[in-house]
């Protein structure tokens, strides 16, 4: 649940899309060397598969185009993919450094999408970078994975996560053998070339096609892990590299979801006691939130559009308000209403997490999440294993326990096999990697940023702390962490180690 958003004329917008999705340009195969030349235009509005908050294509400072990959990077002179691109070009050319290349998480996150959004934050960093985003393969413009249709999607979400007898749990298995299904379907061709090390992979090809030296890099979440493959592969390659809001390389999945759950669990006790200082709203509690959650298993309240609100909705709907403080306001309000029978709120939250729009339709947020992650790790967790392991999720978070265990048969029946136990992003030999974790974070707990600035290596690894709540911390506006992570994309300035901002 690492989770974190955006391309003039309609030939333009047709032909980028037709490019991302693999077509080429007239009868030949793609130019996929570092010698090919994008054809950089204006960007079309983002489109459903994107995430996107927006509806409006991004200003003309914005262009678009698709850089051309090897489906297959063993077979380079194979099948092509288009990846998405996207850029806003430095805004003081004479003491420009080059591009700063951001991925944004999830795995799944549209970089096209999320960066225009974003790049109110990013204004000093423009003057010296050209600000470039992408979309992975399997995500959004670039292939983007399908699974099943938003009608379906409608009701696997809904559906009960948390099973607490056999024929719930018989229902849960049937839904995921489904999705994998229905993924295999629908996107089969994609499924076993979107993993981390291809991404990374693109990326340098990225580098190379934008003529920089050295990757610069600011990576959140899951884009961190991206970040330490690519360090891994190319550290003679790393230039200023920032981490956000941090992966532990180590974790397997089943810790990984463990570290979540407790993290979200801290994150939503530090909520319940902010409230009861701050808010002008009635607070809840820890058990009136899980007697909400166990009335909604039972009884479903309304919500919108003839939908209602389920427990798996409500559940996932808290988790996506403590990605930032900024959300607490919406919590209190959906839980209050929530329990008068009102689940707008909280369903909203929902739908952000799953990736689902106003209109109805669903991003390849999720689907390409599910596909990097099974792409990526070789662990698969059946049943039993499951239950052998809910009481020490339940231990570690009352209230989001049962979803992180559960959520662990995501790739039970998957299709493609995994590439690793845990990724190596050893990277010896690489320039200083700033690497900051958030000691409120609940995505990606604070203990991971320590493990990745020690796994990169000694005289890499970097470590900054930052005493704050929510995910991530260059985005939270904290001055401290601004200036700090600012001097060193944009002097070379590394910080202290142990430098902690508060």
């Amino acid at each position: 649940m690492s989770r974190p958003l955006r391309l003039g004329a309609l030939s333009a917008a047709l032909l980028l899309t037709a490019l991302a999705a693999g077509c080429g340009g007239g009868g030949g195969r793609p130019d996929t060397s570092a010698h090919q030349k994008p054809h950089w235009a204006g960007c079309p509005a983002p489109s459903s598969s994107q995430d996107a908050a927006a509806t409006k294509a991004p200003g003309g400072e914005w262009e678009c185009a698709t850089l051309h990959v090897p489906l297959d990077y063993r077979k380079p002179h194979g099948k092509t993919i288009g990846i998405a691109m996207i850029r806003a070009k430095a805004t003081d050319r004479r003491h420009r450094i080059g591009s700063l290349i951001f991925n944004f998480g999830g795995p799944g996150g549209s970089g096209v999408a999320t960066l225009p959004a974003l790049a109110g934050s990013y204004k000093q960093l423009r003057t010296r970078y050209d600000l470039v985003s992408f979309d992975p393969r399997g995500v959004g413009r670039s292939s983007g994975v399908r699974c099943l249709g938003d009608r379906q999607l409608d009701a696997y979400y809904a559906a009960d996560s948390t099973p607490d007898d056999n024929a719930e749990v018989k229902s849960l298995v049937r839904r995921v053998k489904t999705y994998a299904t229905g993924c295999e379907k629908n996107s089969g061709t994609i499924l076993p070339y979107v993993g981390t090390t291809n991404a990374a992979r693109d990326m340098d090809l990225m580098r190379r096609v934008l003529g920089d030296k050295k990757m610069h890099y600011f990576g959140v979440s899951y884009g961190t892990e991206l970040g330490g493959v690519y360090a891994h592969l190319y550290p003679k390659q790393v230039g200023r590299a920032l981490f956000d809001g941090v992966v532990d390389p180590m974790q397997t999945p089943e810790q990984g979801a463990l570290g979540q759950a407790k993290g979200f669990q801290r994150a939503l006790d530090d909520y319940l006691k902010a409230c009861t200082r701050t808010s002008v709203y009635s607070c809840p509690t820890q058990n009136r939130i899980r007697t909400l959650l166990k009335r909604l298993d039972g009884r479903p309240v309304r919500g919108y559009g003839g939908r209602k609100l389920t427990e798996s909705l409500a559940d996932g709907g808290i988790a996506q308000s403590l990605y930032s403080r900024e959300y607490w306001q919406y919590l209190t309000q959906g839980i209050a209403a929530a329990q008068q029978g009102d689940g707008r709120i909280l369903l909203a939250l929902g739908d952000a997490m799953n990736g689902r729009g106003p209109d109805g339709r669903y991003s390849t947020l999720q689907s390409a999440l599910t596909a990097i992650t099974c792409a990526d790790f070789r662990q698969r967790y059946t049943v039993p294993d499951i239950e052998r392991k809910l009481p020490a999720f339940r231990k570690v978070s009352p209230v989001f326990g049962d979803m992180m265990a559960w959520g662990l048969t995501q790739c039970a029946d998957w299709p493609v096999h995994g590439a690793w136990t845990t990724p190596d992003v050893s990277a010896k030999g690489a320039a200083p990697i700033l690497v900051v974790g958030n000691t409120g974070d609940p995505a990606t707990p604070y203990e991971g940023a320590a493990r990745m600035a020690k796994e990169l290596g000694p005289g890499v690894g970097v470590q900054l702390t930052y005493k704050g709540e929510g995910h991530g911390a260059y985005d939270s506006g904290n001055a401290c962490v601004r200036k700090t992570v600012n001097a060193y994309l944009l002097q070379g300035t590394v910080p202290p180690k142990g430098k902690v901002c508060a």
